[in-house]
């Protein structure tokens, strides 16, 4: 599939900035964060910012932006409406969260129960973005059941190492953030090689035989393709990248996404002071460069049902 950036975008900062806000909604009421208005203001202004980011990003990914509201009426059918209509709905009991922490210095009673239900919002709608990909059959890389924890772990990921960052200026030697993160990082790495292994050695159970109906006639192959010169459907759903591209930014990924940020977090827990801060730092600088390539390669290795009608042996 071809990779736009705002798509790109879209995954990548509403995953962080919701997964920011489950972290919240979830250890503030518990007491595990500051109760410093300021810390809450910070790292509530994080969460907001990255996930409405994103979704206005994704806005203009559709043909007719100025339709995006329609898209909140096919809730019972579509995860991307779904998607929207929880976001929205994440929104409101985050608000009175926000509200109760920031201006009242409260995280306990019924404003933690606002900062429960926000959590598990948050938490939905990072579910729906990644069954917007998991529930397309038509693409094997999408369609298998390593996607949505993929997209959980991946957020995380980038919640916990955002959390580990915005506590620094409140905490002066955190140990259970960096912990966490570093463990974060570890599940999420994990994660994404068991996809890149499952996409590596399986492929979609439909193949030219099967595609044209022809499977009892023996071996099928195309004898001329459908057009004679580039059109929609390639350029969209056949957006196709060589193997040695593919391999070097994966190589990127690993390291900018994972390798490092794992090193720089095990700096963070053992160091202290300015190195400890510019170690968590630097982990969330380089988390974001990988998981922006990570995520583009998500969508550029997708391969479309409809390329079997193209030539393609195997989807």
């Amino acid at each position: 599939m071809h990779p736009t950036f705002s798509i790109v975008f879209f995954t990548t900062a509403s995953g962080a900035g919701f997964a920011l806000l489950f972290l919240l909604g979830l250890a503030a009421p518990l007491g595990l964060l500051p109760e410093s208005s300021g810390f809450g203001f910070v790292a509530l202004a994080t969460a907001f910012v990255l996930a409405t980011a994103g979704l206005v990003s994704s806005v203009f990914h559709l043909g007719r932006p100025e339709r995006a509201w329609r898209a909140f009426s096919q809730w019972r059918s579509s995860w991307l409406s779904r998607e929207g209509v929880m976001s929205v709905m994440t929104f409101v009991p985050a608000a009175i969260f926000a509200i109760g922490w920031i201006f009242f210095g409260v995280t306990d009673g019924v404003i933690g129960l606002f900062g429960f239900l926000a959590a598990i919002c948050a938490a939905v709608t990072i579910a729906c973005t990644g069954m917007i990909y998991a529930s397309l059959k038509p693409i094997h890389q999408w369609h298998n059941r390593w996607v949505v924890p993929n997209y959980f772990t991946l957020g995380l990921m980038a919640g916990f190492l955002l959390l580990d960052l915005i506590i620094r200026f409140w905490t002066v030697r955190p140990v259970g953030t960096p912990l966490l993160a570093l463990l974060a990082v570890l599940a999420a790495w994990w994660s994404k090689e068991a996809y890149w292994r499952f996409i590596d050695t399986t492929s979609a159970p439909s193949n030219v035989a099967s595609a044209t109906a022809l499977g009892s006639r023996g071996r099928v192959r195309m004898l001329e393709p459908p057009h004679t010169q580039d059109n929609y459907l390639l350029q969209e759903m056949g957006f196709h990248i060589a193997r040695k591209h593919k391999t070097r930014l994966r190589l990127i990924a690993r390291i900018t996404a994972f390798v490092l940020p794992a090193l720089l977090c095990l700096i963070a827990l053992i160091g202290s002071g300015t190195v400890a801060a510019i170690a968590a730092a630097l982990a969330v600088l380089s988390a974001a460069v990988g998981l922006v390539t990570e995520r583009w390669l998500f969508f550029a290795e997708a391969k479309h049902t409809v390329m079997l009608y193209y030539g393609a042996d195997a989807v």
